[in-house]
């Protein structure tokens, strides 16, 4: 049973709550080149939320440096003391200009990354905004058009490389007789950097399993996506109270689904890890939003103790004493 406890004081409103936290196992054998992509799906992993903080921007997503957090809406950032919780500058765009429907960020070196699009509108185009976090002045935008969905999430690995996911959605919006381009269409993708944008090319693209679509996504899509310390990537749906662990495969276009964590105070959106804090007792710290109480959400989640690799042997090359059948497969 849950209980609360107060383990922190704070010099604002804080929830904390305890709750076991499990270690998935770690299965380095995935290679993602048979199956439908739920190798190690059925692992838990639980989580500890930490203290919530609120703030009316906690809408779309978050992001956090080593000193302060970002809760980010549709059209507005504010950005808080990560210490006190305390808000101190806010970007407001409003509802009529250009930028429509910010879904959550991520600061590398002084700039907030932002993904964005025009959902729910039709054709969906999407853009990455740029805002310096000391200033908090949009600076920069790479816009994509019409492409592959609507942008929901871009992210660094620990190699400088740049992901991001754009989404598509079973659901029908209002006015609109056809799907939002079908959730199974929803694509993550490596960007690769240009002379004019660090993400400027795609240089690869995967899709995830249908389980997890049809059972976790679907009518929505993925929303959030960061990659931890421990370099596995945590990505979230729209509304479910969880993320999930994804391998990238070594042969195929299917990510691996290796673990779920339950994350009990959010609802899905985006999600940030904070890469700049120490780990405590094997944890790392991971920032979600929780849309109903509009409040930021820091939590305790496992780290593993070996790294995604996506070099693994594909298959075997046999002598033909050991020549295996295949008329019957």
């Amino acid at each position: 049973m849950k209980a609360p406890i107060v383990v922190l004081c704070w010099s604002f409103a804080a929830t904390v709550v305890a709750q076991n936290q499990t270690q998935a196992q770690c299965l380095q054998s995935f290679n993602g080149t048979i199956g439908n992509g739920t190798v190690g799906s059925e692992q838990q992993v639980s989580s500890l939320t930490v203290r919530t903080v609120n703030s009316t921007d906690a809408n779309q997503g978050v992001a956090v440096d080593e000193q302060y957090f970002y809760s980010i809406d549709n059209y507005s950032i504010t950005k808080h003391n990560k210490t006190t919780g305390r808000p101190l500058r806010q970007w407001y765009g409003g509802p009529d200009g250009p930028i429509i429907h910010l879904d959550g960020g991520v600061v590398i070196n002084g700039t907030l990354y932002a993904p964005h699009s025009n959902y729910p509108n039709f054709p969906e185009t999407s853009s990455v905004e740029e805002w310096n976090v000391t200033t908090m002045e949009h600076i920069r935008s790479h816009s994509f058009g019409i492409y592959r969905g609507s942008l929901t999430w871009v992210d660094q690995d620990s190699t400088g490389t740049w992901y991001g996911t754009f989404a598509n959605y079973d659901r029908v919006q209002a006015g609109q007789t056809q799907p939002y381009g079908l959730s199974i269409n929803t694509q993550l993708v490596r960007f690769a950097p240009g002379p004019e944008s660090p993400f400027q090319y795609v240089s690869q693209s995967w899709i995830f399993p249908e389980e997890l679509v049809s059972a976790n996504f679907a009518p929505m899509s993925n929303s959030g996506g960061s990659f931890a310390p421990d370099g596995w990537l945590y990505i979230t749906g729209h509304d479910a109270s969880a993320a999930y662990v994804l391998q990238i495969p070594a042969a195929g276009s299917i990510l691996i689904w290796v673990a779920t964590v339950d994350l009990p105070s959010i609802a899905g959106q985006g999600i940030a890890w904070d890469r700049s804090a120490r780990a405590q007792g094997g944890n790392g710290t991971l920032y979600g939003i929780s849309r109903e109480s509009r409040q930021v959400v820091e939590m305790r989640v496992p780290l593993q103790g070996c790294r995604p690799n996506t070099d693994l042997p594909v298959g075997m090359v046999l002598a033909p004493e050991d020549f295996v059948d295949t008329s019957s497969d």
